[in-house]
């Protein structure tokens, strides 16, 4: 394969993301009347998901768009968005159907208004579009000094009117049928930020970015009421329709403010109901639900059902807030990844279903004082995970999570099962007098028994835990393990050894139990980071020039060395038998290495640099994440369920940029892969009539064609009709066929010429076409033409030919010896071995005692049988050989 030619993933395929639910686009609350039900849609980078209500179970996933969403909204039938300045209109939640281009600028407003639909770009230019033409209807440009639109909004029972507002905080109001402004609303001298309807005919709400909620009657122009809201501009707006008169309004710090209309007053607070600012807020109609979305990739559903005005949670997705750093697959079913964010939240995301999902909660040194002062004021709340270890054993019984904090000393224990933070703080009280900032754990270890941690400390110590106690259960080394900082530990399958690797430059291997060091292995570069595979003892270590080495936990040799990545590498995975090294770089590519041939068998580029990777346990899977981007990506194994050929990368090989899960390339690319594939040289791989001459090969043709030429008595002796056949009253005419796999018409050789009516004796002693070709081949030595008339016949028809060999059936003892020279001519060309061996033995069985009477016959018979004894002793030495390779491979390591 050449260096210009580049190709995708032969291994892995994208399949889907994980853990993406929202950004900072606002929501959209469909209602389906078939269904009765309410479906949410929030944006999601490139595409858009949509939720039931019920019970937030995805519904949908739509095509991915080139560029990212800028603005969503939807009517009964479809749901528009808009990425840069083209508008696309979705069917069915997946497909689009429509698209509109026009804008000159990016588009940011969009309103479905009946059969047209409004848009509004950054040039400030108001386009309205026909919806089933793709047509434009009216434009409308606004002069963006005075009246630059930041929001709009269709009133309740205005005919063909719009309400557009500005950020110079006046409001108009257009008849877009006559294309005629109607009504200019001075504004309140801060800008427009949300137009909502109210239930009240004529009255609109309006926010500002001064924090204001404004309840306008835009018939009379005149104000009805006034909010204040201290937490910046209004986000968003809703009001209850279940007969509460309740308004709830968005901020940009994450809390919700709860009005009474009737009292004028505020009610209620539902602070911090997100991380983030409020994109959008929406009461159900007629019920009190309120579905609101954020930044902080959550969706959520409160329900008012409780005497105070504040709502309750009643269900809630939610991913991180912030890009993960560190992601693990746990247990051995390979349905749960464990993922550490930046958002200090450790999170288990399940592939099988989103219901399964659930959040351990954000570290904190004093989990009592947290629950009372809350998490955002929390001052012992710990920074964000940097590595993590996970054992399934006896998680049932304590914690079987164990993870290190960005500068912190201290190692936190989690339970899954619970989900939430466990009762130990792992920290060695040889800190307590003589602490240096600096110090923090660098790398740990769960044993596979569950029972112990090792803990790796950027000191140069290694401390062993009990997870059940959380008591110090000793150190490796009399003073430190390492001069330097630890990057990696890692306990074997049988807790015999533990093996530590430092930025000394030093590797070392110490019994578990004793601490004692058996073994020292100098590294030519400082490690990065090590993980091992304890079924087959291969402990994998990444270096600071950027390759990767694998060393022989048993022999404690190197036995391979991958070169070939161009930046860090950020992690390592196997696959689970232990063949495959995955690992990922900030070269932004993903390499496979084979070990067993120390070759690289996959490369592919991503967007972003992956930071973290982990393969599934049952190895259908690899997830990823990756830089800048909030969610886990699946790529599905295609060796799992097709045959693909694997070949040695060359060293100029240049791979192709594979897009994540949910985004689509642009259709050069597409046209681009197409051409390569027409031009691929990785055709389809053709099987030789022979691999070597020195190798037996096997027909092949179906068992069924010569399995049974030794039962053939047996099997019509089985098929004997109990009754003779009954003739037909009307026979219908058939045309004589000749007897084979493949029907003939048996026509005359002279159809002109009358048959005569005497019996002709010479038709019986007629000589086959086999018969033929047999005699011919005695002269010519050369039997490739009746042996292809044999690999045609079927058993019956072997089983004709070979009996009218003998003399007494019309054959002679010179044929019989051409067919034993026949035979032989098979082995000797190790050719269809397995139709020479069934046509002797049936030959045998028919002509035994005829070969033992005719010395020729037993001269011809003694050299056939000396070739078969050769041959077979051969073919038996192989596979001794073979069977003695396979045996050790299983059991021996690499």
């Amino acid at each position: 394969m050449s260096a210009g030619g580049k190709k995708a993933s032969m291994i892995f395929s994208g399949f889907r993301a994980l853990g993406l639910y929202s950004n900072h686009l606002a929501h959209v609350v469909r209602f389906h009347k078939k269904h009765r039900e309410f479906y949410v849609v929030t944006a999601v980078g490139k595409c858009f998901h949509t939720y039931n209500v019920k019970k937030l179970g995805i519904v949908a996933v739509s095509n991915a768009l080139p560029d990212d969403l800028s603005c969503l909204a939807a009517d009964r039938m479809l749901v528009f968005a808009a990425h840069g300045k083209t508008v696309v209109a979705f069917a069915r939640n997946k497909e689009v159907v429509h698209t509109y281009c026009g804008h000159r600028g990016d588009v940011h407003l969009l309103l479905p208004f009946g059969d047209h639909l409004i848009s509004v770009d950054r040039e400030n230019a108001v386009i309205v579009w026909e919806v089933e033409a793709e047509e434009e209807y009216l434009q409308i440009c606004f002069d963006k000094a005075s009246f630059e639109v930041s929001a709009l909004m269709h009133p309740s029972t205005y005919l063909n009117k719009i309400l557009f507002g500005s950020r110079q905080g006046a409001l108009q109001l257009w008849n877009l049928k006559s294309n005629k402004l109607l009504y200019t609303f001075p504004g309140w001298a801060s800008a427009v930020t949300v137009l909502q309807q109210t239930p009240a005919v004529d009255v609109v709400g309006v926010g500002l970015a001064s924090g204001q909620v404004i309840i306008h009657n835009i018939k009379f122009d005149e104000t009805l009421m006034k909010f204040q809201q201290d937490w910046g501009p209004i986000t968003s707006l809703s009001f209850r329709t279940d007969g509460h008169p309740i308004m709830a309004a968005g901020s940009p710090v994450g809390h919700i403010g709860l009005w009474d209309l009737e009292e004028k007053k505020l009610i209620g607070q539902m602070r911090n109901a997100h991380d983030t600012a409020i994109a959008g807020l929406t009461f159900l109609l007629s019920e009190p639900l309120l579905v609101t979305n954020g930044a902080d990739n959550a969706i959520r559903v409160w329900i008012f059902d409780t005497p105070g005005a504040e709502g309750r949670l009643l269900r809630c997705r939610l991913g991180h807030s912030a890009p993960p750093s560190k992601i693990l697959h746990h247990g051995n079913n390979g349905q749960t990844i464990l993922s550490a964010g930046q958002d200090g939240t450790l999170q288990s995301f399940s592939v099988v279903h989103e219901r399964f999902n659930k959040s351990l909660g954000h570290g904190s040194l004093n989990k009592k004082k947290a629950k009372k002062k809350g998490l955002k004021h929390d001052s012992a709340k710990l920074p964000a995970i940097t590595t993590f270890a996970s054992e399934c054993a006896r998680q049932s019984d304590w914690d079987g999570i164990v993870a290190c904090h960005r500068g912190y000393l201290v190692a936190t224990t989690w339970n899954y099962q619970k989900g939430s933070m466990g009762v130990h703080k792992l920290e060695s009280a040889r800190f307590n007098h003589d602490r240096a900032l600096n110090v923090h754990a660098t790398a740990v270890d769960i044993s596979p028994c569950g029972n112990f941690v090792v803990v790796a400390v950027s000191t140069g110590h290694v401390d062993l835990y009990n997870l059940q106690s959380g008591l110090h259960r000793g150190q490796y080394g009399t003073d430190k393990a390492h001069a330097g900082p630890v990057r990696g530990v890692a306990i074997d399958g049988l807790n015999q050894l533990t093996i530590s690797a430092g930025a000394d430059r030093l590797l070392k291997v110490w019994k578990f139990r004793s601490h004692e060091l058996l073994h020292t292995e100098s590294l030519e570069v400082p490690p990065a980071s090590t993980l091992l595979h304890r079924e087959s003892g291969m402990l994998a270590i990444a270096l600071d020039d950027f390759t990767a080495h694998v060393l022989d936990i048993e022999t404690r040799r190197i036995v391979r060395k991958f070169t070939g990545h161009r930046g860090q590498i950020n992690d390592m995975t196997y696959s689970p038998d232990g063949r495959w090294l995955i690992t990922a770089s900030m070269d932004c590519t993903i390499r496979t290495w084979d070990l067993p041939s120390g070759c690289l068998v996959d490369c592919f580029l991503v967007d972003a640099a992956a930071v973290s990777i982990s393969m599934s346990p049952t190895g259908n899977f690899l997830a990823s994440s990756h830089v800048d981007s909030l969610g886990l990506f699946l790529w599905s194994n295609n060796t799992l369920c097709s045959v693909v050929s694997l070949r040695p990368l060359p060293a100029d090989y240049e791979p192709a940029v594979v897009m994540l899960p949910g985004t689509c390339p642009s259709q050069d690319d597409e046209e681009e892969e197409e051409e390569e594939m027409d031009s691929s040289e990785l055709a389809d791989y053709v099987s030789p009539p022979q691999l070597d001459q020195h190798l037996i090969t096997l027909s092949l043709l179906p068992d069924s064609r010569w399995k049974n030429l030794l039962s053939l008595d047996i099997i019509k002796k089985r098929n004997k009709p109990k009754e003779p056949p009954k003739v037909p009253k009307a026979a219908p005419f058939f045309i004589p066929t000749v007897p084979g796999l493949v029907p003939r018409f048996a026509l005359p050789d002279n159809p002109q010429e009358e048959r005569s009516k005497v019996f002709n004796l010479g038709v019986l002693a007629q000589k086959s076409p086999f018969y033929m070709q047999l005699e011919d081949s005695l002269v010519s030595n050369n039997y490739d033409g009746p042996l292809h008339l044999l690999k045609e016949m079927g058993p019956s028809g072997i089983d004709a030919e070979l009996r009218g060999l003998a003399p007494d059936m019309g054959g002679d003892v010179d044929i019989l010896r051409a067919f034993l020279r026949l035979v032989g001519s098979m082995l000797d060309s190790r050719r269809d071995f397995d139709l020479a061996q069934a046509y002797l033995a049936l030959f045998l069985k028919l002509h035994l005692r005829l070969l033992s009477e005719e010395p020729t016959l037993m001269q011809e018979a003694a050299q056939v049988s000396q070739r078969l004894e050769e041959m077979w002793g051969h073919t038996q030495t192989q596979l001794n050989q073979s069977l003695c390779l396979l045996q050790y491979m299983k059991s021996a390591l690499l």
